[in-house]
């Protein structure tokens, strides 16, 4: 099983719990997008940090072209919000959790982009439309794939925590949405 094959394994379950709480905001109501970024803006910028802080771009050299929180930052802006506090990520302390870490972040923008077709062009959308360079996944699928993984159960884990913060992301901003 390749490594991509066995990440997808080893998070289905935190996976379809993610996509079911981002796919239950009402992307083409202006106050529903805008808790949407809002609960991105409670993770993304946390994560880009700790996957830096790790080491990220000595495994992907285009790294500064994969980064969303600036995106992220200015739609928010646009729609007159302030980015909430993050919420706080462990450290990675090994490649192996980078590449975990990786793949969720990564994997997300293929749900923004099935996800942003919910969006009506009268909002802000750099943000969830945001692919990165021409092939940028493909490459990222390929280097992940011919990584040197050690752990594999420590990727896993890593992918897993970033799954949860992103959980406990929408589920903070859902209750305060609803409140």
């Amino acid at each position: 099983m390749s490594f991509r094959n066995g990440l997808r394994a080893g998070t289905g379950d935190c996976h379809s719990v993610v996509d079911r709480l981002f796919g239950g905001f009402d992307l083409a109501d202006p106050r529903q997008y805008g808790a949407f970024l809002l609960a991105h803006a409670r993770a993304i910028p946390a994560v880009e940090q700790a996957l830096e802080q790790g080491g990220i771009a000595s495994l992907l050299p285009d790294w500064a072209d994969r980064r969303r929180s600036d995106m992220l930052a200015a739609d928010l802006a646009t729609l007159g919000l302030k980015a909430p506090r993050s919420l706080d990520v462990v450290a990675f302390a090994a490649d192996d959790e980078l590449w975990g870490a990786a793949y969720v972040l990564e994997g997300s923008k293929l749900g923004g982009a099935i996800l942003a077709k919910r969006v009506p062009e009268s909002l802000p959308s750099a943000y969830i439309r945001h692919q990165g360079p021409k092939g940028a996944m493909k490459a990222f699928m390929e280097r992940l794939d011919g990584a040197n993984i050690i752990d594999e159960d420590r990727a896993i884990a890593a992918a897993r925590s970033i799954f949860d913060h992103f959980r406990r992301a929408a589920e903070l901003e859902l209750e305060l949405f609803a409140s």
